[in-house]
């Protein structure tokens, strides 16, 4: 009995160093990161890590539970040498895992602004993954440096725990006393894995950080990674909502949209440039506003003076997979990514679905190797039939792009191949050249000089590529025939204090550009939103049909809004207002035109426009909800 009572010493001490470590780790995440968390008090941070205990036992559980259960084995051959050094390997690789996943995120979070959950793993399918791991080994070489260190530190300790165990002869009360040691010690496993002894309480979930936290970002600070993919692993199924019955819900917000015109359908083209990582903040027209500040859009900024430009839009996630079905299906990613989702399987109208109803020719775009992100399946998902990516470019040469061809190139073979595309055609083309590791292509090295983040100068390099595209492609016959479009997939490093809030972090441009139309050439300043382009484009298209589109067009609407989702908690911006809702209520509200750092909620001060956009939000939540639970994603006919 003796010898089982040394073997829970030694797995109870090597657990707290583990408990250690991640205390450490969520320490040098807050540091690393601290320009996201200025207004986190001392006593704040306390709760913030009082709080990480918890979400680290469960992680630690999850990651250990295997060799707990091995450990603690109650037959003599646990004592043997080979056995001993079995349990090491897996002890060390596990954890090892863990802190490599831990450290990862305290370098990454600052493009993404959440933890990793098992999206993660989208990455490991990339044909070029070799080279995008040994880029991340030079630009995050101190993590590296850590990672190991840390390793070396947990080996020490393994072994300076390590006591020797004496092997005893059977007996059957010996047995009997280390089985009901093990069973006891899965028990607080289970117990700690689940957050709580009571029969009634939940598995813990991302959304219990909440509980330590002031503001939604810093959830991020309290959870830890490893946690957060294993919670992810399953995917999550929603539950029906039930707010409103079905004609209050109808006439508080429905996806439903009935376009009719009584003219003939304009047959002009489209295209869609998304742009990676492309904020708001990087402009220089959209930020007059703060002095001295040029931006570093050029280009762009001389091509929205001539557009119909939205300077006041908004992403609808953080992540490129976000962006693909709200830009070209009206459909959110909210709480999970949908194309990941169990309901990315659903049938769908989008806009290349309904254009090609119209005898369009549909094709995305886009310069990565083919299968990149996913991106082939979504394209043909929201309808768009061809796809032109790495292999249909035919060289595999990119200039040092780790993510593939460079945008100029990509952009100027992209014009050549809509050439030859018979009219009316949809197109979509997503950029890539402005990802992080941010490294221009050869020949570009010192042709920007970029600004004090390391994106600032592949924006530059992106904006030459536009203006490139764009003067090839305006002697080319179909040009003054299309309406081209140019959005972000979302955000990516902030430097400007304005836009280091909630709301900045996902302000994105929405350009309509028209060579035909100059009527409709103005900056404007109602609020809209990604989801809203599609229902905008059909709009302006004269299309006639019925579909299901999430988003409005934003020259139509008379109360316009937009609707995000971050750290568990939804967020609606309405009027001069945002409000932020969680666990069935409003948790917050704010002022952001006056209040721009979002530091005074209103909420009681304002009851009645509370109750408004609480209303609007949970009309859409009913609807996003219901209907993909319930494959409604379509207009039966």
């Amino acid at each position: 009995m003796k010898d089982t009572l040394i073997k829970l010493n030694m797995l109870t001490k090597r657990l707290v160093i583990l408990l250690i470590i991640y205390q450490f780790l969520r320490v040098l995440f807050f540091f690393f990161n601290k320009h996201h968390f200025q207004e986190i008090t001392f006593s704040g941070f306390l709760t913030i890590m009082q709080g990480g205990l918890r979400f680290d036992l469960t992680g630690l559980l999850y990651l250990n539970l295997l060799y707990i259960i091995l450990f603690l084995l109650p037959f003599n051959f646990t004592n043997t040498t080979w056995y001993s050094k079995l349990l090491w390997g897996l002890f060390m690789l596990t954890n090892g895992i863990g802190i490599a996943f831990n450290l990862m995120d305290i370098f990454y979070f600052d493009y993404v602004l959440k933890r990793s959950t098992v999206e993660v793993f989208m990455f490991a399918g990339e044909s070029n993954i070799g080279s995008l791991f040994m880029q991340f080994i030079k630009d995050f070489w101190v993590g590296f440096i850590i990672f190991f260190i840390l390793i070396y530190l947990l080996h020490k300790w393994y072994y300076f725990v390590e006591k020797p165990i004496q092997k005893t002869t059977f007996s059957l009360k010996n047995f009997t006393f280390k089985t009901a040691i093990l069973l006891l010690a899965l028990y607080f496993s289970v117990v700690g894995i689940r957050g709580g002894f009571t029969r009634t309480t939940r598995p813990i979930s991302i959304n219990n950080a909440g509980a330590y936290v002031e503001k939604p970002l810093e959830m991020a600070l309290v959870l830890n990674t490893p946690f957060t993919i294993i919670r992810t692993l399953k995917k999550q199924v929603f539950k029906p909502v039930h707010y409103f019955s079905n004609e209050e819900l109808n006439s508080v917000f429905t996806p439903v949209k009935h376009y009719h015109f009584e003219q003939p359908m304009q047959k002009k083209n489209v295209m869609i440039l998304i742009i990676e990582s492309f904020a708001k903040e990087y402009t220089g027209l959209l930020n007059k506003d703060i002095k001295n500040y040029k931006g570093y859009t050029p280009f762009l900024d001389s091509l929205m003076l001539q557009s119909h430009t939205f300077v006041n839009a908004y992403a609808n996630g953080r992540k490129s997979i976000d962006a693909m079905p709200s830009v070209l299906a009206s459909i959110p990613s909210l709480i999970q990514p949908y194309v990941l989702s169990p309901y990315s399987t659903n049938k769908i109208n989008g806009l290349g679905t309904l254009l090609k109803q119209k005898s369009y020719k549909t094709a995305f775009f886009h310069g990565a190797p083919n299968g990149s992100m996913g991106f082939d399946a979504v394209a043909n998902l929201t309808g768009f039939d061809e796809y032109y990516g790495m292999t249909e470019y035919g060289k595999q040469e990119n200039d040092g792009s780790p993510w593939g061809i460079p945008d100029d190139k990509f952009l100027q073979y992209t014009a050549k191949v809509l050439d030859t595309f018979q009219q009316p055609f949809a197109t979509a083309l997503f950029t890539l050249s402005s990802h992080h590791p941010f490294k221009l292509p050869k020949g570009f090295e010192s042709k920007f000089k970029g600004g004090p983040l390391p994106i600032h100068k592949v924006i530059q390099y992106m904006d030459y590529s536009l203006k490139h595209f764009f003067e090839t492609a305006s002697k080319m016959p179909w040009y003054k025939n299309t309406i081209f479009v140019i959005t972000a997939d979302h955000c990516s490093q902030n430097y400007l204090p304005e836009y280091n809030t909630s709301i900045g972090r996902y302000a994105v441009p929405i350009i309509i550009f028209d060579p035909s139309d100059k009527k409709s050439v103005q900056l404007d300043s109602t609020l809209t939103q990604q989801i809203d382009i599609m229902p905008r484009l059909l709009q302006k298209l004269q299309y006639s049909g019925d579909f299901i589109s999430f988003g409005n067009d934003p020259t139509q609407n008379k109360s316009p809004f937009v609707v995000n989702y971050t750290g568990n908690t939804w967020m609606i911006l309405q009027d001069d207002y945002m409000l932020r809702f969680r666990n069935n209520k409003p948790l917050n509200m704010y002022n952001y035109k006056k209040d721009r750092s979002l530091k005074t909620s209103i909420l009681h001060k304002e009851p009645q426009q509370a109750q408004k956009m609480t209303r609007n939000l949970k009309a859409f939540i009913q609807q996003y909800k219901n209907r993909l639970i319930n494959n409604n994603l379509t207009v039966k006919n």
